[in-house]
């Protein structure tokens, strides 16, 4: 007689669907679980390497080029004050305020781009850093989806300051293998960081948008633009 309390067998779709989601939810756990290792790193030393300088690599050695790194992270006070104002002024002004996505402007870009044929995104310098960490430039849901939590894991583990001051070392700035801050200042003006004028810092600023396209020279109109809004946040915002 046949156990009433003994569970029916699977179908094997059942089964296989069982494994995928237990294999998905294990790879989830271990990948998340290893960039809070590497966050909490990340409080005291920069990374050695990020995804998107693991990306270039491979898309070179794809293509059969060289691929030479330009990537020299250096301490807050190595870098000129005016670049991190001028980061800020050019990439998310409200990057003190929020809790590392900006809802507010989320849902401006989303009203604009219902009437704009080339779409604005609205990413902050958290979503930027997480992604240059962690993820690729690839432009997809997944990446998206990644990005939410893993931006609010660094808010998490990560000052505002320590945020801003590893997004200025590790971001592309520039064409393939120019990475941070200082190679950017050495590879346009041929001179450190530290050295950098106002103007340099926000010619660099207008530059991060496409940095493998644009160069500081070209870009004079939104270089004056931002000058602009560097000087409003000097006089509203006691952190820069």
């Amino acid at each position: 007689m046949p156990d009433p309390s003994a569970r029916p067998a699977r179908s094997w779709p059942a089964r296989l669907w069982h494994v995928a989601w237990r294999t998905v939810l294990g790879a989830g756990i271990f990948y998340f679980g290893m960039c809070l290792v590497c966050l909490t790193t990340y409080r005291y030393v920069f990374p050695l390497t990020t995804g998107v300088q693991l990306q270039r690599r491979v898309a070179a050695w794809a293509d059969g080029r060289a691929f030479t790194k330009r990537y020299a992270p250096v301490p807050r006070a190595a870098i000129d004050d005016d670049l991190p104002l001028a980061v800020v002024a050019a990439e998310d002004t409200r990057f003190f305020q929020h809790a590392g996505i900006d809802w507010a402007a989320v849902e401006e870009a989303l009203e604009d781009n219902a009437r704009r044929d080339d779409p604005r995104g609205a990413s902050t310098i958290s979503q930027q850093l997480v992604k240059n960490l962690f993820l690729t430039t690839h432009s997809t849901w997944l990446r998206k989806g990644l990005e939410v939590p893993l931006v609010y894991m660094a808010e998490l583990v990560l000052s505002k300051e320590r945020i801003l001051t590893l997004y200025l070392n590790v971001v592309e700035w520039g064409p393939e293998g120019i990475f941070g801050a200082e190679a950017a200042a050495r590879f346009h003006y041929n001179q450190p960081a530290a050295r950098l004028t106002r103007y340099q810092a926000a010619a660099l600023a207008a530059i991060l948008p496409n940095p493998r396209e644009r160069r500081p020279y070209r870009m004079d109109w939104y270089t004056r633009i931002i000058l602009q809004r560097m000087h409003t946040l000097q006089r509203i915002s006691p952190h820069l």
